[in-house]
């Protein structure tokens, strides 16, 4: 059974779904902004939402190609190489946007 296409299309939803989530919660608050004073940053948009929403999938289909396509590894090694850079790059990209807003005040309990 050929399962090659389906499972890279599955890792290239799984890094934009990845992408696209951290994005939204670690963003959160640079796009609240204008407390006491402080303005919203638009910069999160336009500069890490398309890093994240197109980095991640590219991330995820360069990993999943040169396990699966170029090193020919089983597709359970290349899924699990793939999740592990997902989690990896998750990490980072929320240590990034931490330290982007890192001014801002964090809000505690809902919302």
């Amino acid at each position: 059974m050929e399962t090659r296409g389906w499972a890279a299309v599955f890792a290239v939803l799984g890094g934009a779904t990845v992408g696209f989530v951290v994005w939204g919660l670690g963003a959160a608050p640079g796009l609240r902004g204008d407390f006491e004073g402080e303005g919203k940053d638009f910069s999160l948009l336009w500069i890490e939402l398309p890093l994240m929403l197109f980095g991640m999938p590219a991330l995820a289909l360069a990993v999943w190609a040169l396990v699966a396509g170029v090193l020919r590894w089983r597709e359970g090694v290349a899924a699990l190489a793939v999740v592990g850079v997902l989690v990896l790059g998750a990490w980072g990209s929320t240590q990034w946007l931490e330290s982007r807003t890192a001014t801002v005040p964090r809000q505690e309990g809902p919302l």
